[in-house]
């Protein structure tokens, strides 16, 4: 990860942010804080299809699918929040002849508590776990080759530190973190976790310890649209081209009650996985459903 890109990637969010620090304080100040859980889990399909028969211009079948469910589990008293939120996405695609492979795989369990302070100061602590479901597959390679499956690698970490939030829909978090990357299996420790594997010695756990920075914005422009953004670093305080980088975006929009459109588009840069920044983007128009949402307001 260049130092530019690190940069450019805070000004964005900075930007981003701007009308929502120029928020009036006395419109923020007259908000009557609501206590108790505030529960939302929401559930969306989409399905595309294309075929051919006799078809002159060319072209070749296709179908792909992805299923998300994404929730979030709120205990907000009135000197402590509790926090919990849940994401897991899978998706397959096929086209023409060849096999179908996977489009989304993950698992993401997240659970912090929070205390309250004056001055929107918080202290935290904070757990996560990370997953895929299904084994990951180079197909570049003849034959391809699995680089990954469940557990291999699963990601863990712990931290502690102070947030700030001065608004409702933006908030800072800074702290120290251990973090955890595991495999279960030999094969994939050698390319996650063993960082000596000339000694002799398999390691299936790899360990760090550093400062975690965490920045989260959600905005409700109306009933219909929402956009939530998560930048997060990670530093083993070593280097700056080791600072891990996850960026995560998703825009929602219902077109009906069971229709909607969303955008999501993810950087993650890990340099102990590789070198490079990974992107990826999903762009999708399909079913969705509430299963638990908070109760609409009173008017």
């Amino acid at each position: 990860m260049t130092l530019r890109l690190l940069i450019a990637m805070v000004l964005l969010t900075a930007l981003m942010l701007q009308p929502a620090f120029a928020q009036d304080a006395a419109d923020a100040d007259a908000k009557k804080p609501k206590f108790g859980w505030k529960n939302n889990l929401v559930g969306n399909f989409g399905f595309s299809q294309t075929a051919f028969d006799n078809w002159q211009q060319g072209g070749e079948n296709a179908w792909n699918w992805q299923f998300d469910v994404l929730g979030n589990f709120t205990n907000n008293r009135p000197k402590t929040i509790w926090e919990n939120l849940f994401k897991t996405s899978y998706g397959r695609s096929k086209i023409g002849d060849d096999e179908s492979k996977k489009s989304a795989d993950q698992i993401r369990i997240e659970s912090s508590l929070a205390y309250k302070m004056k001055l929107h100061v918080n202290p935290y602590i904070r757990v996560t776990g990370e997953t895929q479901y299904t084994s990951g597959f180079d197909f570049k390679q003849d034959p391809k080759v699995e680089v990954s499956k469940f557990m291999n690698p699963g990601y863990f970490t712990q931290s502690a530190g102070l947030g700030y939030q001065p608004v409702e829909e933006f908030r800072t978090r800074f702290g120290v973190s251990l973090k955890q990357t595991v495999t279960t299996d030999d094969e994939f420790a050698l390319r996650y976790t063993d960082q000596n594997p000339t000694d002799g010695k398999i390691d299936r756990i790899r360990s760090e310890i550093g400062a975690e920075w965490l920045n989260d914005y959600a905005k409700e422009f109306n009933e219909n649209t929402a956009f939530i953004s998560r930048l997060e670093f990670f530093s083993n305080l070593k280097a700056i081209n080791q600072v891990d980088v996850r960026w995560d975006n998703l825009l929602t929009t219902k077109v009906t009650k069971f229709i909607a459109f969303t955008f999501a588009f993810e950087l993650y840069y890990d340099r102990d996985i590789s070198i490079k920044r990974q992107l990826k983007e999903v762009l999708s128009i399909g079913l969705t459903y509430a299963f638990l949402e908070p109760p609409a307001p009173k008017k």
